[in-house]
Parts: structure tokens; sequence; C-alpha cells
């Protein structure tokens, strides 16, 4: 079974798998690879040692695992600038900032807290395509690099890394944000410092919650995959929009002023309908994965923009964003990419430009979520089965019998989770009613034929 799942190496840490060995010998891996290639050896050449950023989010496992791969670069010869707590987005920015040769953030998102992850990027902040992730795979088996003495690596604190990062994102915003009200949820995550301070910088008055991690509360009840406590929150203190972001921070999920939620494909939707219009939409172009709704296609064509769509993982919207220059794509989970000023999903710029919308308008969010109507979508997540066998022919004979009912009005997508023992059943239909019964029959098939 490969190692590295659709967003790097996940798993419970310290379990069968995600151990500070394996941390460390991934990180020699790591260097064996990334090392290599024209622009490494002219650094060596030129008597300069290669360079990377570690960050991790709060959850108490990334000490120790954070620890193993700082330990794996340095004994492999690479300087280590260790950025502490941050988001995601801001470790990919920072290691285009200076220029580093790769970074590894150590973070399981969304997931729960004893669950972590480690993440690898390439110059220049961007992912990993899949065969370099094959390569590192199979460089754990391999020879390392063991320089000694003055030729290990160093590992240093990165002081100003957050600094950097909030900077970036003021400097991005097309508008201030005063006099709007706005409720962060940062899920007791990596994004607790980095948010607030950002959005209260740009001119919000902001109202905090989920914003005390301890290592162990990372996506407790709080967060952009629990919105409850966000939308009560906007609600009583009056604010004008609510933020939230996941653990890592890559995520931004929203709740207008009644806690009505603005997921990621009305969020794009706001942002393309901006962008456009302002002339910042290359080919005016939207990317967007195959699990995006159906009425995001709809608004999209009536607003004369495109909607290119990709596997899901906001690592393949990546792939074509900058295989062909597009400037915004994402995930209706809240992975949004805006090209120009990130290489990754960044929840805090995502949250920023979308007040900014609302300030630059003088419209509501729930006004500017207006662009697009939500076609019901119902997701049932199967578990207990061989994902791998998701192809089954009975299953495939359930899935087009579904979609010849549906016809237009509706459409079902069926997929293996790139990160979880499951497979989800995805239908939508003009109403919710129709596309619950077609999930809940399709899920039955799959249970079945695919059971262990």
């Amino acid at each position: 079974m490969a190692l590295f799942g659709t967003d790097g190496v996940r798993g419970l840490a310290n379990g069968e798998t995600l151990t500070a060995g394996l941390a460390l010998t991934l990180a020699q891996a790591t260097a064996v690879v990334l090392g290599q290639g024209r622009i490494a050896e002219a650094r060596r050449a030129a008597g300069k040692r290669l360079t990377a950023v570690v960050a991790r989010d709060p959850r108490i496992s990334g000490h120790f695992l954070s620890a193993a791969v700082e330990a794996g670069l340095a004994s492999s010869g690479v300087d280590v600038l260790d950025a502490g707590t941050l988001p995601t987005p801001a470790a990919a920015f920072l290691i285009s900032d200076i220029d580093a040769d790769f970074g590894v953030m150590i973070s399981a998102s969304h997931n729960p807290a004893p669950d972590n992850g480690i993440k690898i990027f390439a110059r220049g902040g961007v992912k990993l395509p899949d065969v370099v992730e094959q390569r590192i795979e199979e460089a754990m088996t391999g020879p390392k690099l063991q320089p000694q003495g003055a030729e290990v690596g160093l590992v240093r604190r990165f002081s100003d890394a957050e600094d950097r990062y909030v900077l970036h994102l003021l400097g991005s915003l097309p508008h201030r944000l005063d006099g709007l009200h706005v409720v962060l949820d940062c899920a007791n995550g990596a994004a607790s410092g980095a948010s607030p301070e950002a959005f209260s910088t740009a001119g919000a008055k902001v109202t905090v919650i989920g914003a005390d991690p301890d290592g162990i509360n990372i996506n407790d009840g709080v967060g952009s995959t629990h919105l409850d406590k966000l939308a009560a929150e906007v609600v009583r203190v009056g604010a004008d929009v609510g933020i939230a972001h996941d653990g890592d921070a890559d995520r931004c999920l929203a709740v207008d002023a009644d806690g009505n939620i603005v997921d990621g494909d009305q969020i794009m939707a706001i942002l393309a309908v901006s962008m456009k219009q302002r002339g910042k939409l290359k080919d005016d172009t939207l990317v967007a994965t195959v699990m995006s709704n159906l009425g995001l296609h709809v608004a999209m064509r009536e607003h004369g923009i495109t909607v290119r769509q990709t596997a899901v993982g906001d690592r393949y919207v990546l792939e074509d964003m900058n295989a062909n220059g597009f400037s915004l794509g994402g995930e209706q989970s809240g992975h949004v990419i805006m090209s120009e000023f990130a290489t990754t999903g960044d929840g805090v710029l995502t949250g920023l430009h979308l007040v900014a919308e609302m300030a630059r308008t003088g419209r509501s969010l729930a006004e500017l979520a207006s662009v697009m109507t939500v076609y019901p979508q119902v997701l049932v997540n199967v578990k207990g089965v061989d994902k791998n066998r998701v192809d089954d022919q009975a299953v495939a004979d359930a899935v087009r019998d579904c979609e010849q009912v549906l016809g237009e009005t509706g459409r079902v997508l069926l997929r293996a989770s790139g990160t979880e023992p499951l497979v989800r059943v995805m239908v939508e239909a003009a109403d919710a009613e129709t596309a619950r019964l077609h999930a809940d029959r399709l899920a039955v098939v799959v249970k079945e034929r695919l059971a262990l």
C-alpha cells in the first residue's frame, strides 16, 4: 500500500505507520531526492548548503514528529529553519519567500488530535507530483546522505516567520475591512495567532473563538468541520460574517449574519465573479473538482465563466491551475487557491478576500452568496468496504441506473477516499428527498458488493 495519500502521509501518530522512525527516514529520503537537480548542485558548487523550512500545527504529536523530521534533514546536511506553529499555507509561502530548497509541514489538517501527517513541499512552496512522492518512498530503503563534522545541517528558529506571513496576507488585499465585524473560528489550530492578527490589522472588528490550542483540542467541536458554534456566535454578537478555518488553516468556510453556512463552492463563486469584474480571472476560468455542486456550474455559466473539473484533492486543482496559468480554483470543502498570492489553499487569505469583497461592494455575505443556488447534495461515507474494488461492475451498473433516472437534474459521484478506508457516495438532485433516496440505495449496493 502506498505511503503517500492525496495530501502527504497521514495516520495515527505513534500508531502502526506514523512513527518518529518513519518521520526521520522520510526526511532523510526527502533530502536525497529533493537535494538533487541543477539548482541544488549549483548551490553546492557555490559553497551553499540546502535549506528547508519546517512547521507544524499545534497538536501534541507535532513536537516529536517535527523533531524527527528536523533530525533527519540535519543529519543529511540540510539546514533547517524551524518556523514553529504556523498554517500550512504559511509554510508554503515561506519556502518561496526565502527561496528555500523545500519544506515540511507536520499536520493532519481537519483530522482529530490523535492523528497527524507529513506534507512535503518542493522549491517555490508547491506540492509534490505523484512521481516525486514515489521516488521519495523508494529512497527510504536506499542509501542516505551521511555528512560528518561541519557538513551536517544546522537547526535554527525562524523567528519572524509569522510576521512575514501576515504582512504577505495584508499586502494581497484589494480593500480594507474597516466597519465589518468578523467572528473567527481558528479550530484551536495553526491559525490561532496569524488569523486574528491579520483580520484586525486589516481593519475589521474581530471576535475570536477556538483559538486556545492545548495540543489535544484541535478541531474538537470547532473549526470548519463543526460550524454550529461559529454560527451561534455570529448571531449572538451581531457580527457581519463568520470565518472558520480547519486545523492547519488551508481551508475557509463562512457563515452569514444569520448563521447560514457559505461553503467553498459559494466562496469560489463570489470570488470568481469579483475577479472577473476586476479583470483578475485568467481566461474567465475557475478550476474545481468533481465534487463541486451542480449549482456552481450553473451560476458560472450565467456569468460567462468556464468551470474546469479535476479529480478530488487540491493538489489536482493546483496541477491544472499551474499547467494553464489559471488564477482561481478550489474545493467545496473550503480549499481555495488564489494563485496570484499563494501556491496552495490558504484559509486565512481566502477569508480576508471574501470579507474584502463585502467591504468593496457594501453587500452582505448573504447577498453575495445568492449568486449561486445550491443544489441539494447528499454524501454517504460507506465504511467497512474494500475501496480498491470501487470499479465493481454491479456498482457501476447501479450508478448508471441512478444517472439515467436523474438525467440533467442531478448527478452521481462515487469514489474511494484518498485518506480514509471508505467509499464516498455523492448524489445531487433537484430536491433533497430525491438525493437522499438515491444516495442511500447506492450505499447499500456498495456495502453489499465491496464488503470486506
